[in-house]
C-alpha cells in the first residue's frame, strides 16, 4: 500500500489527475480540483506535450479520469494556471478539453472555423503564454474539416469569404498527386495538416512575442491533427521550430 509520502509525491508529477491525492482515481474518486500553479510550473514543455498525448490516449480507450466540473469550477474560481493554448477549429467534433482528458482550468482554448491564425487570435496566445504563463501553443486541425473544403471549392459567404481566403496558402502550399477536388478526402486531410504547418510559420512571423518566447524555451510551438474517425491526436514534426 502506497504510503503518504509517495502519494504526495506521485501528486507533483502530473496535472490531469487530482493535486491532492491522485490516486482516488482509480478507486473511482472524482478530479475535484484544477490545475494548481505549483503544478504546471513545475512542468516544461515538453512533458506538458506528453500529459496531453496521454490524456488523448485515455479519451481514445474510455478510460478518461473521473472529475467533479462542479468541484474544479469552484477550485478554479480565484485564478487560473492553464498548461496550454489550444488553437483549434470551431468543428462540434472537437472539443479540445474532452479530446485531451483535461478539466475546468486546465487549457485555455480559442477556435474558429479552418484552425486559422488572425491578429486576435494571437494577442489570445500572447496573453495566455506572455501573461498567465501557459508553456504550451498547440494549433490543432481535424480530418474532414468543412473550412478546408470551403476554401478548396472556393465558397462565398459573407464574412467566410475572408476568412476561407486565409487557407489558400495552404492549398497551394499543398503537395499532392491525385484529385485536387474537396470530393477527395485524402486531399482534404492533406491540405489540413499543410495546413496547421503553415499556420505555425504564421505565429512564429507575426508574433514575436511568442517567438522569443520559444527560442528562449519557456514555451513549446506545436501542430497537430484530430482524427475524426479514431479519435486520435497525432503532433506533426515542425521543421519550423
Amino acid at each position: 500500500m502506497l504510503g503518504r509520502r509517495s502519494i504526495l509525491r506521485a501528486a507533483s508529477t502530473t496535472w490531469a489527475i487530482a493535486p491532492v491525492a491522485p490516486w482516488l482515481t482509480q478507486l473511482g474518486a472524482p478530479r475535484t480540483a484544477s490545475l494548481t500553479k505549483e503544478q504546471r510550473d513545475s512542468m516544461t514543455p515538453a512533458q506538458i506535450i506528453e500529459e496531453l498525448k496521454k490524456g488523448n490516449a485515455r479519451f481514445r480507450t474510455g478510460k478518461m479520469i473521473a472529475r467533479s466540473y462542479s468541484a474544479e469550477q469552484r477550485s478554479s474560481a480565484a485564478g487560473q494556471y492553464p498548461a496550454a493554448v489550444v488553437l483549434g477549429c470551431v468543428d462540434s467534433r472537437v472539443p479540445a478539453e474532452i479530446v485531451f482528458d483535461a478539466g475546468i482550468g486546465d487549457l485555455f482554448n480559442a477556435r474558429i472555423a479552418g484552425n486559422v491564425v488572425n491578429d486576435g487570435l494571437l494577442g489570445s496566445m500572447e496573453f495566455a503564454c506572455a501573461v498567465a504563463g501557459a508553456k504550451v501553443v498547440l494549433l490543432l486541425g481535424h480530418t474532414a474539416c468543412g473550412a478546408i473544403k470551403g476554401a478548396i471549392d472556393d465558397v462565398v459567404l459573407g464574412n467566410l469569404t475572408g476568412l476561407l481566403a486565409q487557407i489558400k496558402p495552404a492549398i497551394r502550399a499543398t503537395q499532392f498527386d491525385g484529385d485536387r477536388s474537396s470530393k477527395n478526402s485524402q486531399y482534404v486531410d492533406a491540405v489540413a495538416r499543410t495546413n496547421v504547418l503553415v499556420g505555425l510559420g504564421v505565429i512564429r512571423r507575426r508574433s514575436p512575442v511568442l517567438e522569443d518566447l520559444e527560442k528562449k524555451e519557456s514555451i513549446s510551438i506545436a501542430g497537430a491533427i484530430y482524427d475524426l474517425s479514431t479519435g486520435a491526436v497525432e503532433f506533426l514534426a515542425d521543421r519550423g521550430a
